[in-house]
């Protein structure tokens, strides 16, 4: 989709895209994202709420970034983690000289920013999986799934609506997963220390007493998004 074309079938305003086009490249995209508070709320927001309201969790950073890539001439692609005994994670993904990146929206460190230098979207995935825990310190990175390319719900406004996009969540849980490790492995694995722990939850966002839980944890008790 050309530039014209996309103000013309997203719903932007020329106002919306100025700003998305200002990001100019992938890693502007993540430093719009790292600029703006995690939240906790119970939301599935369109790319148009993110940039009105100025704060995102996991599953709308990702899919901000993906309107963001587009509006600066790449394709909108997510890939979705799953994790076991863990919260799932949604990464916007880009290609660049062969190798692939992701820009995402993370209540941890280390789950955000990768450069594009890697050759496979398994080697991308496997970047993650040191750093992907739970609150037990256990590593929790259990599968990746094949890349989704948003335009598929360009009839659904998925970048401009006003209503939740749950119709997005919903692809990711159908979608096919590629497993990270072996059972043996996953048998034999430690739990990460104090430091690195401590490291990973820097800038942590926590839910103030009494809040309930994000959207995507009621809505799919099973399979949380927001890492």
């Amino acid at each position: 989709m050309n530039s014209d074309h996309l103000q013309k079938d997203s719903g932007f305003t020329a106002k919306e895209l100025r700003q998305l086009r200002g990001m100019k490249d992938p890693h502007g995209i993540q430093k719009f994202l790292d600029a703006i508070p995690y939240h906790l709320e119970d939301t599935a927001w369109s790319p148009r709420r993110v940039l009105a309201e100025q704060t995102a969790h996991c599953l709308e950073g990702a899919i901000f970034a993906a309107a963001a890539l587009r509006a600066n001439g790449y394709p909108p692609l997510l890939l979705d983690f799953e994790a076991d005994h863990d919260t799932d994670h949604v990464l916007a993904i880009f290609r660049q000289n062969g190798c692939w990146g992701a820009v995402a929206k993370s209540n941890y460190s280390g789950c955000r920013w990768r450069e594009p230098v890697y050759r496979t979207l398994r080697e991308l995935a496997m970047s993650y999986f040191n750093l992907y825990f739970n609150l037990r310190r256990e590593r929790t990175l259990r599968r990746f799934s094949r890349p989704v390319n948003l335009k598929r719900f360009d009839r659904q406004h998925w970048m401009t609506t006003d209503q939740p996009v749950w119709f997005i969540v919903d692809h990711l849980f159908e979608i096919k997963h590629y497993p990270l490790l072996t059972p043996a492995q996953e048998r034999q694995l430690h739990r990460i220390d104090p430091r690195l722990f401590q490291a990973e939850c820097v800038g942590k966002a926590f839910p103030s007493p009494g809040q309930s839980l994000s959207a995507d944890k009621k809505r799919k008790t099973a399979r949380p998004f927001g890492k």
